[in-house]
């Protein structure tokens, strides 16, 4: 799809060799073309799936071709907030497996569309003259028009009685995705994130690198978590798909369903180990401290809850697991950038910290919504809890982990005037 995509900018700027072209004009055009390319890709592979999926199904007997395809779309929409309606039911979950594959075909197009525009704008000299350099906010307006409009537009097409797209989470999604992902991409490729980068004070860049470090480090650790509970309870997981009685093609299409919501079980797992855990129906808690459920949905990924009750007294032992995870993504991260000053590295770690909690706070958020009537209208976790469990449990982490590798560093350090020679 890159070579694709990259052949394809080339002939829209007007050079067949893919040599920069000077003039400006071109960069919306090119940006307007990239956005419609990421969602169109992306959209086009739900479409397929859809089609795999009414195939597995003993081959269309649940409907015609054209429902699998709107049912692809629909989910296309679903991983951008835009909900459906199910018999009167709103579910609102966002499959954010098929967002995370969105995100990731967002940075490589927008990234290209960089790649092809780093040419335009004021050359050097221009710059010193006082004019300013437009070609990234240009792209990154028309990456996100195109992006929209094909949101827009599929939308309105997939619209019935079932489902009622969000228009306006559509809208919303469509600008989270150009902000945060295709205009940092856009600047990364033309060369210019380099440059502004360059130009922030040092304790920025490594405290945004001491963050993604620490919440990398927590999400691996969650689904280390998830991976052991699914396996530790996988025949109960059988048990469901026996009591379902589907086909094997059907099979396969329900654990495409557990794929795409493989990153909600993540987050959600990721609030059950920082403290405050999450819910999965109204009236419920998974917790470290108590389990309280009730009748769930026959979804083998739910085999990963735990029994009801009170858990056993070690799992409390658990709120301690950030604070060791923070701590040690901050020491592994300040060995490879060193620094012997205790305020800078506290404020790193303890910074760091902070914002990884907060975006991990937003993410786990974004793993919620309804799934259903009645009681599975509140499926998720509690974000002013987790919010003050995560900055507290992961901002002590980075502070003590901080703290710890720079009095390391300063204790194993060698001075400058006892590194030096005797001859000289």
């Amino acid at each position: 799809m890159s070579s694709l995509l990259t052949s394809t900018l080339q002939r829209a700027s007007g050079t067949a060799d893919g040599s920069p072209t000077p003039p400006r004009r071109p960069v919306l055009l090119l940006a307007l073309l990239a956005g419609v390319v990421a969602a169109g890709a992306t959209l086009l592979a739900c479409v397929l799936l859809g089609l795999v999926g009414w195939f597995l199904s003993d081959a269309g007997v649940h409907g015609p071709p054209r429902e699998a395809m709107r049912a692809g779309a629909t989910a296309w929409l679903m991983a951008h907030g835009s909900g459906l309606t199910v018999q009167g039911a709103a579910v609102t979950v966002v499959p954010l497996g098929l967002t995370v594959f969105a995100c990731w075909t967002t940075w490589r197009v927008a990234q290209r569309l960089g790649e092809s525009v780093w040419g335009h704008g004021p050359d050097v000299h221009r710059l010193s003259d006082g004019e300013r350099d437009w070609t990234v906010p240009v792209a990154t307006g028309g990456f996100g028009v195109g992006y929209a409009t094909v949101a827009l537009v599929t939308a309105g097409l997939v619209a019935g009685s079932l489902v009622q797209p969000d228009r306006s989470a559509l809208l919303t999604w469509s600008l989270l995705l150009t902000v945060c992902l295709a205009g940092p991409a856009i600047a990364a490729g033309s060369g210019r994130g380099a440059v502004w980068a360059a130009a922030l004070p040092p304790a920025v860049r490594h405290g945004a690198a001491t963050a993604v470090t620490i919440l990398l480090s927590v999400l691996g650790v969650s689904a280390a978590l998830l991976v052991v509970a699914f396996a530790l309870s996988f025949g109960e997981a059988a048990n469901m798909v026996e009591q379902l009685g589907t086909t094997g093609g059907e099979t396969t299409l329900l654990g495409l369903v557990n794929l795409a919501l493989l990153p909600n079980a993540v987050l959600l797992a990721g609030s059950f180990l920082v403290g405050p855990g999450f819910a999965v129906g109204v009236g419920t808690l998974v917790s470290p401290s108590a389990v309280v459920l009730g009748p769930l949905p026959v979804l083998p990924l739910l085999a990963a809850l735990p029994d009801p009750g009170t858990p056993s007294s070690w799992w409390g032992l658990t709120v301690g697991v950030p604070v060791l995870v923070a701590a040690a993504a901050v020491v592994r991260l300040q060995r490879r950038r060193p620094t012997l000053r205790w305020d800078e590295g506290a404020l790193r770690g303890c910074g760091g910290g902070i914002v990884a909690a907060v975006v991990l706070t937003v993410l786990a958020a974004l793993a919620g919504g309804a799934a259903g009537p009645g009681r599975m209208r509140e499926v998720g976790v509690f974000s002013g809890d987790l919010l003050v469990h995560s900055v507290t449990a992961l901002g002590l982490g980075g502070l003590l982990g901080g703290l710890v590798i720079t009095w390391w560093q300063r204790r194993t350090s060698v001075p400058a005037d006892e590194g030096a020679s005797p001859e000289s």
